[in-house]
C-alpha cells in the first residue's frame, strides 16, 4: 500500500505507516522546524515544504491519504472562530485532494472539541463534505492514555472506506454491546439515519455518516485498550540541571491552594490561587501527564519528582507522544516541545490505520446501505 501524509509535522502518521509495512510516498508541511526533523528522519524524496495548494499537482496515486489537520481554528485554546478562521479552509484542500485521487481510505485526526462547536456545525460541514465523495465516515474519540503512553489526549479520528463496506470498525464488537438491540438495528440500517443538515447539536464520541446521513451514539468501553503507563515511568533518570526550577517552584507554592487530586489519571499538587488553568499547577508523576500542547509556555509547567521541582524535558516530551527519544534532536531543546505538542501519537494512529484496512469481519457487517 502506499500513503500520503499531509500537514505532516514531525512525523506522527509516518512512523505508523512505517511500522504497518506501508509506503509514503508524498508528504507535506508549511513549517520550516518540522519539515527539518521530516527530512531529516526520514527522506528528501516525495516531501515537499510549503503550501499545500502548490503542491497539488505532484501527489501521486495512493491507497491511504493521512493528516492531523491544522487544529488551531478548531482548538478550545484558540479563538473558536472553527472553520471561518482561514486556517479551517485548508479541510478544503483535504477534500480537494481525496476528490481528485480517490484513495480507497483516507485517516484523519483532529481535536476532540470539534464535535461541539457551533454546536455541532463544523463538524456537520466536515461529514457532508466527505461524505458526499462516496466515502462511508466513521469516526471516534481516542484517548492517548489508552495506547500504553501516559497522557491524557482525547482526540477525534475520522476515517473514511470509498465505495465498499469495511470490514473493521473502529468500534468493536464488544464495544457496540452498550448499544440495545434497537440502536443497533438503526445503527446498521441507513434508511434510519438522520439527515446531516438537520443536525444542530454536538456530535456523540463514535458515528458514521454516508451520503449526508449520519448515525451516532455515546461508546463510553474501550476494549482494545492497552495497560496504563504512568508518568513516572518514562521519566529521565538524570535529567540536566537546567531543567529544575525549585526556589522558584517553592515560591509559586506559597501562593497556591493545595490540591492533591487527580484529574482525568493527572495528579495535581497545586493550583495557583484564584487560576483554574492547568498551565498554573504543579503536577505530580503517579498518574499521566495532561494533553501536551503546541504551545511553547506549556513546558514552564513544574512536576514534582523525588523531593525536586522541574519541568519535563523534551525527551520526556517524545516519549510520551510515542516518539523515539532522539526524534527531533536536529532541533533546539526550547523548539522540540511545540513539535511534539503539535504532533499526532503514533501508537494511536497506527492503531486507527490498522483497523482501517482490516480484514476482519465484525458485527456491522451487515450494514445496509
Amino acid at each position: 500500500m502506499k500513503a500520503v501524509e499531509l500537514f505532516c509535522g514531525i512525523g506522527g502518521f509516518r512512523l505508523a505507516c512505517d511500522e504497518l509495512g506501508i509506503e509514503t510516498v508524498f508528504a507535506n508541511d508549511i513549517e520550516e522546524k518540522a519539515s527539518q526533523v521530516y527530512r531529516d528522519k526520514f527522506s528528501d524524496n516525495g516531501f515537499y515544504q510549503g503550501d499545500i495548494a502548490e503542491f497539488i499537482g505532484k501527489i501521486p496515486d495512493h491507497d491511504l491519504l493521512t493528516g492531523g489537520f491544522p487544529c488551531q481554528p478548531f482548538s478550545s485554546a484558540g479563538k473558536k472562530l472553527g472553520i471561518e478562521d482561514a486556517r479551517g479552509t485548508l479541510f478544503e484542500k483535504i477534500v480537494e485532494i481525496i476528490n481528485l485521487k480517490k484513495p480507497k481510505y483516507f485517516v484523519l485526526e483532529n481535536v476532540k472539541r470539534l464535535l461541539s462547536m457551533d454546536k455541532g456545525a463544523h463538524f456537520a460541514t466536515i461529514l457532508n463534505s466527505l461524505s458526499d465523495l462516496g466515502y462511508l465516515v466513521e469516526w471516534r474519540v481516542l484517548n492517548a492514555i489508552n495506547f500504553g503512553l501516559p497522557q491524557s489526549r482525547e482526540r477525534v479520528i475520522i476515517i473514511g472506506h470509498l465505495h465498499t463496506l469495511p470490514q473493521s470498525y473502529l468500534c468493536s464488537e464488544e464495544d457496540l454491546r452498550e448499544l440495545s438491540t434497537k440502536q443497533l438495528e438503526n445503527a446498521a440500517t441507513y434508511d434510519d439515519w438522520v439527515d446531516i443538515s438537520l443536525h444542530t447539536k454536538s456530535f456523540s464520541n463514535w458515528g458514521m455518516a454516508y451520503k449526508g446521513k449520519f448515525f451516532h451514539k455515546k461508546i463510553v468501553n474501550f476494549s482494545e485498550k492497552q495497560p496504563y503507563v504512568m508518568l513516572y515511568e518514562v521519566l529521565d533518570e538524570q535529567p540536566d540541571d537546567a531543567f529544575y526550577f525549585n526556589e522558584d517552584t517553592l515560591e509559586r507554592i506559597k501562593n497556591s491552594d493545595e490540591v492533591n487530586r487527580f484529574y482525568n489519571g493527572v495528579e495535581i499538587l497545586y493550583n495557583q490561587k484564584g487560576g483554574a488553568r492547568m498551565g498554573y499547577s504543579i503536577f505530580g508523576t503517579n498518574g499521566v501527564a495532561p494533553t501536551l500542547t503546541c504551545t511553547t509556555s506549556r513546558h514552564y509547567e513544574r512536576y514534582k519528582v523525588h523531593n525536586g521541582f522541574r519541568r519535563l524535558t523534551n525527551v520526556e516530551y517524545a516519549r510520551i507522544q510515542g516518539f523515539p527519544d532522539n526524534h527531533c534532536d536536529t532541533a533546539t531543546v526550547y523548539k522540540q516541545y511545540p513539535l511534539y505538542g503539535n504532533a499526532v501519537p503514533p501508537p494511536m494512529v497506527k492503531w486507527a490505520i490498522n483497523k482501517t484496512i482490516n480484514e476482519t469481519p465484525v458485527l456491522l457487517q451487515s450494514l445496509h446501505i
